[in-house]
């Protein structure tokens, strides 16, 4: 039988509050999703999601300031293509930010980290290299197969 007092002792620190040491990696030696590993990752798309929107604010920024009016009509052709191609790139990175948004959901939930096809854990390596991973590999791979097929329809 818990007390009052045991249990405002045992009661595990929330892993959004968690302060990692610095250089912190997760080990496949922890505990998979453990409050650690969820602090990391929740740290890590943090950090990606303000990267891009401080990219994004740049961006805008630049827009606002440079005017596309070019005396030679070739050099306004360039520069509105090269900003053609840096609003495509900010609308991806806009719809990165809802996956990165969605990844951090899942963290909360304790969704997380897991196949969303097989519920399967995610390997430490893919979530590294792509933390929105919602599949494992061999669930990717056949996806895109499958997917593969379908468009060649």
């Amino acid at each position: 039988m818990a007390t009052a007092l045991s249990d405002v002792y045992d009661t595990p620190e929330p892993f959004d509050r968690i302060i990692l040491p610095d250089g912190y990696r997760p080990s496949d030696e922890e505990e998979f999703m453990g409050s650690t590993q969820r602090a990391y990752f929740l740290a890590k798309l943090r950090a990606w999601k303000e990267a891009i929107v401080e990219e994004s604010r740049a961006t805008m920024a630049q827009l606002q300031v440079d005017t596309l009016r070019e005396p030679d009509l070739a050099d306004r052709a360039s520069s509105e293509t090269d900003w053609g191609i840096e609003l495509r790139t900010r609308d991806r990175q806009r719809k990165l930010i809802a996956k990165i948004d969605a990844a951090i959901r899942r963290l909360y939930a304790g969704e997380y980290g897991y196949c969303e096809v097989t519920g399967e854990p995610i390997s430490l390596g893919r979530l590294e290299a792509r933390p929105i991973a919602t599949m494992t590999l061999e669930s990717q791979e056949r996806h895109e197969r499958i997917e593969k097929v379908s468009r060649d329809d």
